[in-house]
């Protein structure tokens, strides 16, 4: 996985607050969003829980990223927990024709079989292969 300096600090907690690894009262944040540049396509990882509370912050970082690159990878390796609102905006993202999934989990990969979002998204095994469809 990559790491930078620069993508260190572009590393959020949902409520866009810098993330310094604990929450309110030591626990941490439901979802945190990480954004860097990797062989010319935008990475967007995701990491922790996404429900309708705290899907805002990855929702600016994909709607940013789509408008500015010709290729959005979206790194779910990290998704604990996923609703429908994680789903939802995954498909609404797709609709940009930029959108790649890359390392689903198992929780994830289901969410998206039982759903049929598999037959849908462009989901690949890893980052690269994701860069390099």
């Amino acid at each position: 996985m990559p790491w930078d300096d620069v993508a260190a600090g572009r590393l959020s907690a949902c409520d866009g607050e810098p993330w310094t690894g604990q929450g309110a009262e030591g626990a941490s944040p439901q979802g945190v969003v990480l954004q860097y540049e990797y062989r010319e396509a935008q990475v967007v990882e995701a990491r922790g829980e996404y429900d309708i509370h705290s899907i805002g912050p990855l929702a600016d970082a994909l709607k940013a990223a789509t408008a500015t690159h010709p290729k959005v990878i979206l790194d779910v390796s990290g998704v604990a927990f996923a609703d429908s609102s994680f789903l939802n905006l995954m498909i609404l993202t797709h609709q940009s024709g930029k959108l790649r999934v890359a390392a689903p989990s198992a929780q994830i990969r289901r969410l998206c079989a039982i759903t049929g979002a598999d037959q849908v998204l462009q989901i690949r095994d890893t980052i690269a292969d994701a860069v390099a469809t």
